[in-house]
C-alpha cells in the first residue's frame, strides 16, 4: 500500500518502544478514505497501540504520522480528537443518563447538546428516544456499545477507531453493531479502523485488512490477503485461529 491523495492516515517507518522493548517496528502503510480496514493478529503483536497512535494517544518513537498531509503532532489535541473518534471494547459508561452519557463530548467543550441532537444521536444508531433519560449503567452489553459508538459520532468524526466492540457481546448484539458500522460508513463515509479477532468478521467488513505479528506489518492489502496470502506467518495465523 502506498500514500495517495485518498490516504485518510499514513505510517512511515513507525516504531515504537518501551522500556528499550520493541512494540512496532518499521510500520509503513495507508489507511484509505471512506474504507474499512480492519486490523488482525496474535494477541500482543501491537494492534491497540497502533490504533491509539491513529489518534496520538501514543506517540511514536521513530518515523512519522500523517493525517491527510499533516504531520499528527502538529494537529492540536482537541481538533484531533473531534476528527479522529474511538471506541473501546468494554464501552465505557459513566454514570448517569443516556442522554449525559451521549453529551459528554460536548460537556467536555462546555457547549449544550439540545434533546433534539440527542434523539438523531440515538437514532442514528438504532436505539429509539425513550432510551434518552435511562440510566446508563442499566443498558445491555450491546446497547451500551451503541451509546459509546454515538457519543463518538457525536462531533462528526472523519475517522473512526474500533477496538474489538463486538467481542463481548453475544452474536445477535454483535450483528447489530457490526451492520451499524457498515451503515456509517457507507452512509457518511467515515473512514473506519476496527481491531478485530474474529477473522470471518474481518473478511466480512473489511475492503483492506493490515495483519500485524511480533509488532512487525506482515502483509495489507485486500482482505482476501486473509484466505489467498502466500505468507507462512499469515497462513499460521489465520489457521490457528481457526482450530481455537
Amino acid at each position: 500500500m502506498t500514500q495517495t491523495n485518498q490516504t485518510a492516515i499514513y505510517f512511515e517507518n513507525v516504531c515504537y518502544e518501551i522500556d528499550g522493548i520493541s512494540i512496532l517496528n518499521n510500520i509503513t502503510g495507508s489507511f484509505y478514505k471512506g474504507k474499512i480496514t480492519t486490523l488482525v493478529g496474535p494477541s500482543g503483536a501491537g494492534k491497540s497501540t497502533l490504533l491509539k497512535m491513529c489518534n496520538n494517544l501514543h506517540s511514536p518513537t521513530s518515523g512519522e504520522i500523517l493525517i491527510g498531509s499533516l504531520p499528527i503532532e502538529s494537529i492540536e489535541p482537541s481538533t484531533l480528537r473531534k476528527k479522529v473518534g474511538i471506541a473501546l471494547q468494554n464501552a465505557p459508561i459513566m454514570k448517569g443518563t443516556v442522554f449525559e452519557n451521549i453529551a459528554l463530548p460536548y460537556t467536555l467543550q462546555q457547549k449544550k447538546l439540545s434533546e433534539k441532537e440527542a434523539i438523531s444521536c440515538l437514532e442514528n444508531v438504532g436505539l429509539n428516544p425513550d432510551f434518552l433519560y435511562r440510566s446508563a449503567e442499566d443498558l445491555s452489553g450491546g446497547q451500551k456499545q451503541k451509546v459509546s459508538i454515538a457519543r463518538s459520532l457525536l462531533n462528526q468524526p472523519e475517522i473512526l477507531l474500533l477496538d474489538e466492540i463486538t467481542s463481548a457481546l453475544d452474536p445477535t448484539s454483535a450483528k447489530e453493531i457490526e451492520e451499524l458500522i457498515l451503515k456509517i460508513n457507507q452512509q457518511h463515509e467515515v473512514t473506519i479502523i476496527w481491531i478485530t479477532h474474529n477473522i470471518e468478521q474481518a473478511k466480512r467488513v473489511g475492503d483492506y485488512t493490515w495483519v500485524l505479528i511480533n509488532g512487525q506489518l506482515a502483509e495489507s492489502g485486500n482482505s482476501t490477503i486473509l484466505t489467498e496470502s502466500k505468507n507462512q506467518r499469515i497462513q499460521q495465523f489465520t489457521k490457528g485461529v481457526k482450530e481455537q
